[in-house]
């Protein structure tokens, strides 16, 4: 078990900052409690120095705004700040506090980028250094206090191996001239901005089955949405633990007509209906009235229908990240994502210059695999004739 010491006063927390601006070198890590409320906030956060492990307590402070200590530690270029799986982390954070960050290394980065077949953070400490990290409290609910001591201890465990981890991987990167491809990322990381949250209207789509239902049905199952996100909010709880998709899409499906249909729904229990079951029922009634109309198109990305010549541009492309990435014994969805293959196949880049143009590509994929790709592309490359 770590030894820690825990923070849970603004007193404590000044003065912690103040040390720890004088560190060359920190491990991070978050806990927050996204699983059990609609609103969720960073619940804990976790330091280690190469001596110690702290354990600040955001909600004994005051509540997350109170982090702002932390604020010139994690912008400071003459701090190394060390994370695993840094995105959501930084995202939090900076939700949270408007933090910014400067001088970043991700552990989880660097595995994908060196090849690993496993590069979550209990794999990576059983590899590199024979320990079984605890997963039990994975699902904890952070904000519940007091934390017990399970809890406290998961948390410690997290960073404890996080400065030594990052010194064996900066060595494999440096080793396979992979390191200022991982710096590159994690610049990238710091810079990440994430647009404000903002309800799906449309969310009722993305659920599994919508599409097949009658107009009627999806205009039930539409309402049904929407009264469970306003349940949601009013408990702050996440509409997943309110009602499942399945559920819904099988009340939308039956449409009952009395609270004793609503009962014999798989998913319906004798507290759903003691809380929920006559706005449910209202639901219902309130999507019978009306015909939905025609689907909107909606989509996670812009992807449009390639042509033939596009398609075979991305088979070729594909067809080369396969090889290359077998080469480099790294994941093909690390070196090239397909998004960004697709990106190249729709433009066909005649010269090097167009090629960096494109938005998606990441500079050091530019710089080490530019011309390889360009080659795939003239070999491609046909009179129009052929089309």
């Amino acid at each position: 078990m770590a030894d820690f010491q825990l923070i849970e006063s603004r007193n404590e927390l000044d003065a912690l900052a103040q040390d720890l601006l004088s560190e060359k070198v920190l491990a991070f890590d978050t806990e927050a409690d996204s699983f059990y409320h609609y609103f969720d906030k960073t619940c804990l956060v976790q330091v280690a120095t190469q001596r110690e492990i702290f354990l600040i307590d955001p909600l004994a402070c005051g509540g997350p705004s109170e982090l702002s200590p932390l604020g010139p530690v994690f912008a400071s270029p003459e701090i190394l700040k060390i994370f695993h799986a840094a995105e959501y982390d930084i995202f939090v954070l900076k939700r949270d506090c408007s933090f910014e960050f400067a001088n970043l290394f991700d552990t989880m980065v660097s595995a994908q980028l060196l090849g690993y077949p496993s590069v979550g953070l209990a794999s990576l400490a059983d590899r590199h250094f024979g320990i079984k990290l605890p997963k039990e409290q994975q699902r904890s609910d952070w904000s519940n206090r007091p934390l017990s001591p399970r809890q406290l201890s998961y948390a410690a465990s997290d960073v404890l191996y996080l400065i030594p981890l990052y010194e064996n991987l900066k060595k494999e990167l440096r080793k396979e001239k992979r390191l200022r491809w991982a710096e590159e990322e994690f610049e990238n990381l710091t810079r990440r901005e994430w647009p404000a949250r903002e309800f799906d209207e449309y969310g009722y789509l993305r659920i599994k089955g919508a599409r097949k239902l009658e107009s009627n049905e999806l205009s039930i199952l539409r309402e049904l949405y929407l009264t469970r996100d306003a349940r949601a909010r009013e408990i702050d709880r996440p509409p997943f633990k309110v009602l499942g998709n399945r559920t819904l899409l099988e009340i939308a499906q039956v449409r009952p007509k009395k609270l004793a249909e609503l009962a014999e729904i798989k998913g319906i229990t004798d507290l759903i209906m003691r809380r929920l079951g006559r706005d449910i029922m209202a639901a219902v009634r309130r999507g019978k009235k009306v015909e939905h109309g025609p689907i909107p198109k909606i989509s996670n990305n812009n992807r449009k229908r390639m042509d033939r010549q596009a398609e075979r541009r991305l088979a070729a492309l594909k067809q080369w990240r396969t090889e290359r990435s077998t080469e480099l014994s790294i994941d093909p969805g690390v070196l090239c994502p397909n998004a960004v293959l697709e990106a190249i196949a729709w433009r066909a880049p005649s010269t090097k210059s167009e090629l960096s143009s494109l938005t998606e590509l990441k500079p050091w994929f530019l710089r080490e695999f530019g011309a390889s790709v360009m080659g795939v592309i003239e070999s491609v490359r046909a009179p129009a004739s052929n089309d």
